[in-house]
């Protein structure tokens, strides 16, 4: 007969004692430093773009890696960079390079965030209100996500498939729309946020499911890798409006 209490090795992962098996006090610390890392790393990014901003050269270059085919290279770089970060978060145990990684990876949104926030800013009828407006709404949507996750306890790991297949895809379309020079659209972007939607829960659940206690510089990575993905297309879809 097959033993179904659960075996004491199951609240280990690599080692390390995960989240799940944790006093409820050390979960809720465990998730109060991985938020104010997420809380910091938004602080981060507004610093980043402000300072990538002030320099014309910074933007012409940003603005013109846009174009066409620069624009696959731009987002190879961004993928890439994203990789490392991520592997260097996950990989090492040493806080230092932990926080380098995800100061690397902040730097790296905030750089290819440059084009469409100015272009937000300086070409739109509407302005700073329109970046107010994409960003309330994307702190709206990312908080009921997670609230989510925090209240029904549900993991949402069976999403990675399908998750993963949704974004080769739509790196895919991004890919064709660069070289026929056609554009997504709408929906597309009503789709990316669905995408992003669901990396929110997947991330989330991680935090509460997969994670262990010295993991926080890594789920806080994890988590604002997917709110800035949601804020691209909240932004873009806000724009399209204007």
């Amino acid at each position: 007969m097959e033993n179904s209490n659960p075996s004491p090795f199951d609240n280990f992962e690599d080692g390390k004692l995960l989240i799940s098996a944790l006093s409820d006090a050390d979960r809720v610390a465990f998730y109060k430093k991985t938020y104010a890392h997420v809380a910091g790393g938004v602080l981060v990014f507004i610093l980043f773009e402000w300072m990538l901003l002030q320099s014309e050269t910074i933007v012409n270059f940003a603005m013109s890696m846009t174009q066409g085919w620069r624009w696959l290279i731009m987002l190879g770089g961004f993928m890439f960079i994203t990789n490392y970060a991520e592997g260097m978060a996950l990989k090492t145990q040493d806080k230092n390079k932990q926080y380098l990684a995800y100061g690397l990876y902040i730097l790296a949104e905030a750089f290819i965030f440059v084009p469409l926030i100015y272009i937000a800013a300086y070409y739109m009828e509407s302005g700073p209100e329109l970046l107010n407006q994409a960003a309330i709404v994307t702190l709206a949507l990312f908080t009921g996500l997670s609230a989510v996750v925090f209240v029904t306890k549900k993991d949402f790991s069976f999403l990675r498939t399908g998750l993963t297949i949704g974004f080769f895809i739509a790196i895919g379309l991004i890919i064709a729309g660069t070289l026929f020079g056609f554009n997504l659209g709408l929906w597309f972007s009503v789709g990316m946020c669905l995408l992003a939607g669901g990396s929110i829960l997947y991330q989330t659940s991680n935090l509460v499911h997969k994670y262990s206690e010295d993991d926080y510089i890594p789920a806080s990575l994890g988590l604002f890798a997917s709110l800035m993905l949601l804020f691209w297309y909240v932004l873009q879809i806000f724009m399209s409006r204007d």
